[in-house]
């Protein structure tokens, strides 16, 4: 999921700023401007992920405590509670604008409402076909979710920048308690109204929330959505660039577009909705496995002939038990290349790479890669870290 933070000039009503005297790094002299918004990426396996978000604070220094002056603090006066599920395929949901000191800020804290007895669900989570839960954020409640960031303000001028909160990645399972951790993953992006998009579409048969649609660059997503009922997707912000476009729906082979451009001037229209992106259907293999520690990550790596390598899937671990499970195309998976105004999309079955996964674990740094073959049975994958 991903919030969305955009800079600019005007108060909005119900957002404060307190600005802190002193604080490292950078200053440019004079005001600037920062507009805050949010925005959200799909998540896996829940209805509803909501927070209360209650302030939101900013320093020059990425190395600053929470005691530390220099801090300028954004107050959000009641909390504001958002689902952020609400706000994929370029949805942004408005917090407020307000003025900043010029100058580099490097770090950025957001401070969500705690769960309380008058509030107990200020942040929380449905599950798909389950009850809304708790959601424990004891670093969001406290002094707040670090971000470092890399945001210049400058005097008379208006900023704008996007964070992205990945839920489904943020989101952690704890066994079989009925439980759920905050593990924010949260990027943070510059945001334009007339670029940094990318738009297409998929087959409207596969306009279902199991879709998920990213770019990514060098087998890292870079930013994912859902479509629309209509198969529409958009994708934004995403940083200059080229990219891979990625798209992933169950029962259905990887598609890959290769060579996506992104700018800052105009949209980035892969396809219309007279030649939409269809993957051919696809048998599947469920591949099972732990992981420990429990706070480690799991995702499937696929990797076409001749390049690139694109991450198919991204499983969430227990955080109790260290479980994972993925449920993996067999089928050869398909790619193009990208061209202006297509009138057709000559996707193209890599069968070499039809089957073959590596599996990729990380944790503090540190990567563990595990090749697999789907066209046959998997046995349970471990990784085991120090």
């Amino acid at each position: 999921m991903n919030i969305r933070f955009v800079a600019a000039i005007a108060v909005t009503a119900g957002l404060q700023l307190l600005a802190g005297c002193g604080g490292g790094g950078g200053g440019i002299g004079g005001t600037g401007s920062m507009h805050l918004s949010l925005t959200d990426a799909p998540s896996c396996g829940y209805d509803a992920v909501n927070v209360s978000i209650e302030r939101v604070r900013v320093h020059k220094s990425s190395g600053a405590v929470d005691a530390d002056s220099g801090w300028s603090e954004v107050v959000l006066s009641p909390a504001k509670r958002v689902d952020l599920l609400t706000l994929t395929n370029g949805v942004l949901e408005e917090l407020g604008q307000t003025a900043l000191p010029a100058g580099k800020y490097t770090q950025m804290r957001l401070v969500l409402a705690p769960n309380n007895g008058s509030n107990p669900l200020a942040n929380s989570v449905v599950p798909t076909g389950g009850a809304e839960t708790a959601l424990t954020t004891p670093s969001g409640q406290q002094t707040g979710i670090k971000v470092n960031v890399d945001i210049d303000i400058e005097a008379d001028k208006v900023a704008d920048f996007v964070l992205d909160f990945d839920a489904c990645k943020s989101v952690v399972k704890r066994g079989n308690s009925g439980q759920y951790n905050l593990k924010p993953v949260i990027a943070v992006f510059p945001g334009s109204d007339v670029g940094l998009r990318v738009v297409g579409y998929v087959h409207p048969s596969i306009a279902a929330t199991s879709t998920k649609v990213s770019v990514q660059s060098g087998g890292v997503p870079m930013k994912a959505t859902t479509p629309d009922a209509t198969g529409r997707f958009v994708l934004y912000p995403v940083r200059p660039g080229n990219y891979d476009l990625v798209v992933s729906s169950a029962g259905r082979v990887t598609a890959v577009m290769t060579g996506v451009p992104v700018i800052t001037t105009a949209f980035t229209n892969v396809n219309s909705a007279v030649v939409p992106i269809a993957p051919p259907i696809a048998t599947v293999r469920t591949v099972t496995g732990t992981v420990m520690p429990a706070t480690a990550t799991v995702r499937a790596l696929q990797t076409f002939t001749g390049g690139p390598t694109v991450e198919v899937a991204w499983g969430p671990v227990d955080a109790t038990t260290g479980a994972f499970d993925f449920t993996l195309p067999i089928e050869a998976p398909v790619k193009t290349a990208y061209v202006v105004n297509p009138l057709s999309l000559g996707f193209v079955a890599d069968v070499a790479a039809a089957g073959k996964y590596t599996l990729e674990a990380a944790s503090n740094g540190a990567t563990r890669p595990q090749a697999i073959d789907t066209t046959a049975a998997v046995p349970a994958v471990t990784f085991i870290f120090p």
